[in-house]
């Protein structure tokens, strides 16, 4: 059987996904010998983490809208040339502002990154593949984001910092070239995709056919986008721990270091990869033996209850090993939640997919943008490396509840 096209563009989305956690994941690592050759302070270096996350959090709206414009295939390959370029310019950083400031423009970029992936699946995937898919997705960037801190730990036995922020930024500008040659935003303007696979995936995608596509306004008067973005909140609050502070946490509190810190460092993004799967395809399996809206929600509520016990359970313990593998457990529950999340995002924005996404995508950026800098002025002022996860765990414990509310069978178009 011929290779369907779509299945192509999930690679080349897979391939997307290594990149942003790549270029994310790696200052965590780098973050001691950064700071001690820029001469930052604890709080200076939270507000570089979150700098990325104002701008992820300020474009991401309007970069979801210039992708439901124009199209994937122009900004994807605008968003990550330039964030290309700024992983890159990461190299030469001379001081904390310089270092804030780069930082965030390379936010601006990788704002523009998920909605416009949302937007592909809205127009490549069908309906009822979107969970399985958008659970792909995130696995492979959990699993990159997973394997970076050890990459990071062996090349820079020979590369120093500044070098290898080069290195990655090159690997963004390959993707590039390939994906702007080979993508088209629909099916049907693809060359290489048959009148089979076009007529099946435009029947199932669940578009509406009309050209009236109504306002993108419409997205925030949606109920159910309200919930969405609580949860958006509580995933990037954890998550944001886990690719900035959490070497540091584990190097203070427990004493770790080397390969040991490595791996655990990576551990949450490594397990987050099963999880991803799981959320996703679990969630598809099991929406068709009950409700969409049902099964979505088990994997919501199940996966923050399941993070919250974890993390609280993690603060409870002295044991370095019992408490990295309950952070690494935490962590990855919570991503039981993604794949359903952006699913239904993209359900329920329908031509709105990107700016609905967006919206959730940006909301949750503000859990990202506070969540560096609150660990670090708690633990300034406490001396307590758990407190903070204390506070994750009243978070994750919060966006078990907001998934109660959610539905993924309301459109922003006000279809039923």
């Amino acid at each position: 059987m011929r290779f369907a096209v779509r299945n192509r563009v999930v690679l080349f989305t897979m391939a997307l996904a290594a990149v942003t956690y790549l270029d994310r994941v790696c200052i965590s690592i780098l973050a001691p010998k950064i700071s001690a050759e820029l001469d930052l302070s604890r709080v200076q270096m939270g507000y570089v983490f979150s700098a990325f996350a104002v701008a992820y959090a300020a474009f991401g709206v309007p970069a979801a809208w210039w992708a439901d414009r124009d199209g994937a295939r122009r900004v994807l390959s605008r968003v990550v040339l330039w964030w290309s370029v700024f992983t890159m310019a990461t190299a030469v950083a001379w001081n904390f502002l310089s270092m804030v400031v780069i930082r965030f423009l390379f936010g601006m970029g990788e704002a523009g990154a998920w909605p416009s992936v949302a937007r592909v699946y809205s127009r490549w995937i069908p309906l009822t593949e979107r969970g399985r898919i958008q659970g792909i997705f995130f696995a492979c960037a959990h699993l990159f984001g997973g394997l970076t801190p050890l990459v990071v730990v062996a090349i820079a036995n020979w590369l120093e910092w500044r070098a290898i922020f080069v290195v990655f930024g090159l690997i963004g500008m390959v993707w590039t070239a390939g994906w702007y040659a080979w993508f088209r935003d629909e099916p049907r303007e693809h060359p290489a995709v048959s009148a089979q696979e076009r007529d099946h995936i435009e029947a199932t995608r669940g578009l509406s056919t009309s050209k009236a596509q109504g306002s993108w306004w419409a997205v925030f008067k949606t109920p159910t986008v309200a919930p969405l973005c609580v949860q958006a909140f509580a995933n990037s609050y954890g998550f944001y721990f886990f690719i900035t502070w959490l070497p540091t946490y584990l190097a203070q509190a427990h004493g770790m270091k080397g390969t040991e810190l490595a791996v655990f460092a990576g551990l949450p993004l490594m397990l987050s990869f099963v999880a991803d799967l799981t959320g996703g395809e679990g969630s598809d399996r099991l929406a068709r033996i009950v409700s969409l809206r049902a099964a979505r929600r088990a994997f919501g509520v199940g996966g923050y209850v399941l993070a919250a016990a974890a993390i609280f359970l993690a603060t409870q313990l002295g044991s370095g090993f019992a408490a990295g593998l309950l952070i690494a457990i935490g962590g990855a529950c919570s991503m039981l939640t993604l794949a359903p999340a952006w699913a239904s995002a993209v359900d329920v924005g329908g031509r709105h997919a990107g700016v609905t996404a967006g919206v959730m995508n940006t909301v949750g950026q503000v859990g990202g943008i506070l969540s560096p800098i609150v660990l670090a002025y708690l633990v300034d002022a406490t001396n307590n490396w758990n407190f903070p996860l204390l506070v994750l765990a009243g978070i994750y414990a919060v966006a078990a509840i907001a998934w109660l509310a959610i539905n993924p069978m309301q459109r922003v178009e006000g279809a039923p």
